[in-house]
């Protein structure tokens, strides 16, 4: 099988068919602005830290980085290019005033990784890893979002913990912080590392994905992502995209388009029926047991009237009466047909059934009406 990255097993979570078409059919993205601004930026970092012997670029050399290396690919019009243009510049000013003075060389930039889990290879790069004055590392990855990361974010952020478990199997230096540089901001958002626990669980995640790649499970998946790149390949979006879409016949004589408009139609007007049907039932329920009635009459037909109790059990009595007797584990859902057998169960102590009995309630209750027809009825 050949190696997966973070992108791929993200990708394959959400959407397994859109992992298909892009990394096993091969099938051509579309370029968009903000993935060419994201990595431009990249780049203009790696420039700025990945240097022999300190100092950094000057403010000059790294805007002249910028303008050199600038992408202009997927951007939806001129205006939009030069905004992002701009922007772009005024971030790597402020990223430069903030690093420069206080300048520390990383110990790796852009680096590579290639591990192994159970078999399954793992590659990516990490944009940069620094050693703290503590001794430990610091992996850091920028990251152009519009949004800041919240902390809720970032400890359950996939690539950060399959970062550090990369930096963990190659080097001989603990990992003490995980940091997605956030540069819209020129914002360090930190969190301590994961635990065993969390790392574990990340390579079962690698394990189980890996798996379905090589079982061929590509299932559809709609995501707020969608629709991605490959809408004519997708059971969600296929009919819409397709040429013939609006004249697509069912059996080869209704148009489609106009079933699912009378559908939704009905379904609105079964919602309004229901409602209304709802409210008419409340009042013939309350008039019933005002007037002490079990049948009410129309002209054509009649309504019998029940009032249905549902029966239940209080959960805080039930724990009270049966963890002391050993019992509770047959009930650990307090389902109540599993307390209803434990009731009927001969081998279940009496005084226990009988109590068991008595604790039954009524939780809910609603009314009930039978139609019948007058002249049935003469």
């Amino acid at each position: 099988m050949r190696p997966l990255s973070y992108s791929q097993i993200s990708l394959y979570q959400t959407c397994p068919l859109c992992y298909k078409l892009q990394y096993i059919d091969r099938l051509e993205t579309k370029y968009k602005g903000y993935f060419s601004f994201g990595t431009t930026m990249h780049a203009c970092a790696e420039y700025f830290f990945k240097v022999k012997v300190p100092p950094p670029p000057s403010l000059e050399e790294l805007l002249q980085y910028y303008e050199k290396n600038w992408l202009s690919a997927g951007y939806e019009s001129a205006e939009e290019e030069a905004n992002y243009k701009t922007y772009g510049r005024e971030m790597l000013a402020r990223f430069w005033e903030i690093h420069n003075p206080d300048f520390r060389m990383p110990i790796a930039v852009e680096w590579m990784f290639n591990i192994n889990i159970e078999g399954i290879k793992l590659r990516g790069f990490i944009d940069r890893i620094d050693k703290l004055d503590s001794g430990g590392l610091a992996i850091v990855d920028y990251k152009t979002d519009r949004e800041l990361f919240t902390n809720d974010y970032l400890a359950r952020n996939l690539q950060l913990t399959l970062y550090q478990l990369a930096v963990a199997k190659s080097w001989f230096l603990p990992v003490e912080r995980l940091t997605l540089y956030h540069f819209r901001t020129n914002t360090p958002c930190s969190c301590p590392p994961r635990d065993e626990a969390q790392l574990e669980a990340a390579k079962k995640l690698v394990l189980t994905v890996a798996e379905g790649i090589e079982a061929g499970k590509f299932p559809a998946v709609e995501s707020e992502r969608c629709p991605c790149d490959f809408p004519e390949h997708c059971p969600y979006y296929r009919q819409q995209v397709t040429p013939v879409a609006k004249e697509a016949k069912i059996s080869g004589e209704v148009v489609v388009a106009g079933v699912v408009e009378r559908y939704v139609s009905l379904q609105s007007q079964i919602k309004e029926l229901q409602l209304e049907l709802d409210e008419l039932k409340q009042r013939l329920a309350d008039f019933c047991q005002a007037e002490g009635l079990n049948r009410v009459y129309g002209s054509d037909y009649a309504l019998t009237y029940k009032l249905v109790e549902k029966s239940g059990f209080s959960e805080d009595e039930v724990r009270a009466l049966l963890e002391p007797a050993g019992l509770l584990d047959r009930v650990l859902s307090l389902d109540s047909a599993k307390l209803k057998e434990l009731i009927s169960d001969r081998a279940v102590a009496q005084d226990i059934r009988s109590k068991l009995e008595a604790l039954k309630q009524v939780i809910s209750s609603y009314p009930q009406f039978w139609p019948r027809r007058l002249v049935e009825e003469e």
